[in-house]
């Protein structure tokens, strides 16, 4: 692997860091105490002029087709300005690849320029329910064919987005007769669709700004043409698709990581303690060389996953890994800003509060960090004990 950027991603990636600390960061402090969806769409619409909304999206649809490397190094850098932003960006990207994968021609050209433009200010990938998170085989929402449509009922949990979503992804059980996982198919359902009910936004500890809600489904019709992919196809697509969102998640957990330690290490540079800053002692130095070096090697791992996917490899192994250890390496990082800043570490005052906030659902969401370790081991255990 060449570890020297493009110079079309060295500019992807600049552009993604100026907007981040020109429009993201001075609103983010702001959007997390109170929920302002008019300035927070009003970023994705931002988001989208510069192209984030479509990064793998072909061209000719309306999209960047920047890759998968130029993808995590954007969300790294959205991340640091606003984590709930970067969540809203990576999930409406996992819903462009996931159209542009499985879709109809018909369907690719109606709504990957919507997407991509920002025409909808985001999209929604509606898979978790309350009985199907990390088994999603389990889902028990079902879509019936009737007529020259289909009729969906369930609910949906944890869907980001959802309250300005322009479309819906949104796996269902078209066949119970189907053995666990094969009798799915997913189907694309259009924002204000008659039975699409928006249930209670979540309180959340963290990415606040993000808005995360239940969608229920109460006798909601969708034409024939909604399906998307083949039909009982639905489970392999999904599973498809979250480890490429794995590679998101991870990327702007780094990003969350990074910004707290570079804002809890200028703390420590100016903090004078016994006389000196407190740099100058080796326990305080440890504590940023540790994390600094965990961060670094969890922007490598996600790099690597990203040359593979962009390629075309095989690549569960390497995104489970890379989503795993960059959540983790984060989550230690903003913990260790924390406690470089003492006391002020956990004041509402100082940005590390909410950093530290924000990264916690790293590790669950995208499949939790537990699902990581498992998907990782049945890859290794699969290369080297031969049935």
């Amino acid at each position: 692997m060449n570890f020297e950027l493009t110079p079309e991603q060295k500019a992807i990636q600049a552009a993604a860091r100026e907007l981040a600390q020109v429009e993201l960061e001075p609103a983010a402090a702001r959007l997390d105490r109170e929920f302002d969806r008019r300035t927070f769409v009003g970023n994705l619409g931002k988001l989208a002029a510069q192209g984030f909304m479509g990064m793998n999206v072909r061209r000719r649809y309306g999209g960047a087709e920047a890759g998968t490397i130029a993808l995590s190094l954007a969300l790294t850098e959205l991340g640091r300005g606003c984590a709930s932003s970067a969540a809203s960006v990576s999930v409406t990207n996992m819903v462009a690849e996931v159209i542009q994968a499985v879709g109809s021609e018909e369907q690719k050209s109606s709504y990957l320029p919507r997407i991509c433009s920002g025409e909808y200010p985001a999209a929604s990938f509606a898979l978790t329910e309350a009985g199907a998170g990390s088994d999603p085989a389990g889902m028990v929402t079902q879509a019936v064919a009737d007529g020259d449509g289909w009729v969906l009922d369930g609910e949906k949990r944890f869907i980001t987005n959802a309250p300005y979503a322009g479309v819906f992804v949104v796996w269902a059980v078209t066949d119970r007769a189907a053995p666990r996982g094969k009798g799915i198919s997913c189907f694309l359902v259009d924002a204000g669709t008659p039975g699409l009910v928006l249930g209670r936004l979540e309180d959340k500890m963290g990415q606040r700004a993000s808005a995360t809600a239940e969608v229920r489904f109460e006798r909601c019709r969708v034409p024939r043409a909604a399906l998307l992919g083949r039909q009982h196809d639905g489970f392999r697509v999904a599973v498809t698709e979250l480890a490429g969102g794995r590679v998101g998640v991870g990327s702007l957990a780094l990003g969350i990581g990074l910004a707290a330690m570079d804002f809890a290490t200028r703390y420590a540079s100016e903090r004078v303690q016994f006389g000196e800053r407190i740099t100058s002692f080796e326990g305080v130095q440890w504590m940023i060389a540790d994390a600094y070096t965990e961060l670094e090697a969890a922007r490598l791992l996600l790099l690597s996953a990203a040359f593979r996917k962009d390629r075309d490899q095989p690549y569960a192994k390497e995104a489970a890994m890379a989503k795993l250890y960059a959540s983790e390496a984060a989550e230690r990082a903003c913990h260790s800003a924390v406690q470089l800043m003492g006391g002020y570490g956990y004041l509402r005052e100082f940005p590390v509060e909410r950093y530290a906030r924000d990264v916690r659902i790293t590790s669950i969401y995208e499949g939790t960090n537990q699902i990581q370790r498992l998907i990782v081991a049945r890859e290794i255990l699969k290369e080297l004990v031969q049935p």
